[in-house]
């Protein structure tokens, strides 16, 4: 029978359980222990429980495969960083949309900072050989963030629209993308969407120079210069 624990109502996790959610856990940080050595192509399930002092049959009953792995690995990777965001920007007013948005970007770079191997591994190149699961767990917290940062742009576009260039059409962006925000975000215009990639681009783009080791032989200080790329970001679209 199911332990529920009086106060909170939490199912109350038995000694195996909490055994086995510790031990997975260990996996998950083994494992990005690797890829910071090697690369994610290194990641390898025997290499792990060498490491860990575990037979190969028993970890393959916790993650069958290497691809179990990654895509374990890459859905708590991305539904930390989904929620990370979300609190960052529920905490500016909705009347405030350029302050939501350098919110939304200092919130990326803090979360990257502290978590480098799993920004690398979420956003970095592709996993030789892996292929996420369609509409999976990855798929959808990738999309939660995706539109996040949508929702955020189409909010300034009211005032954006009078700072940015020539009308776009849905015919100017890929067609998977164009299925995702209609269906997310049907009011969202074309141009909103377009101008939501190249916020995303400036927000991620002195993030992934940071995270790669390129920024600190060039800039003492880092965070004033992001902080200074996401105030200008927020100028250029007619928001401060």
């Amino acid at each position: 029978m199911e332990k529920v624990d009086n106060e909170s109502g939490a199912k109350v996790l038995s000694r195996r359980e909490r055994l086995r959610v510790e031990t997975s856990r260990e996996i998950k940080a083994v494992a990005l222990r690797q890829m910071a050595d090697a690369g994610p192509g290194a990641i390898s399930l025997r290499g792990i429980a060498r490491e860990m002092g575990m037979t190969p049959r028993a970890i393959y009953s916790y993650f069958p495969t290497r691809d179990d792995l990654i895509t374990a690995l890459i859905s708590g990777i991305s539904a930390s960083l989904a929620e990370a965001l979300e609190n960052a920007t529920n905490a500016v007013p909705d009347t405030d949309p350029g302050g939501r948005l350098v919110a939304w970007g200092q919130a990326l770079r803090e979360w990257a900072l502290d978590h480098p191997e799993s920004f690398r591994l979420f956003y970095g190149h592709p996993i030789p050989g892996y292929q996420p699961p369609e509409d999976g767990p990855v798929d959808r917290n990738a999309r939660r963030v995706c539109r996040e940062l949508t929702r955020l742009v189409a909010a300034a576009w009211i005032d954006a629209r009078h700072h940015q260039p020539e009308e776009t059409s849905w015919s100017d962006l890929h067609p998977d993308y164009v299925a995702k925000i209609q269906k997310d975000l049907p009011d969202v215009p074309p141009a909103a969407a377009a101008l939501a990639l190249r916020v995303w681009g400036r927000m991620h783009g002195l993030v992934a120079l940071e995270i790669d080791g390129h920024i600190h032989p060039v800039s003492r200080n880092p965070a004033a210069l992001h902080h200074a790329e996401m105030l200008d970001l927020v100028r250029s679209l007619g928001l401060a």
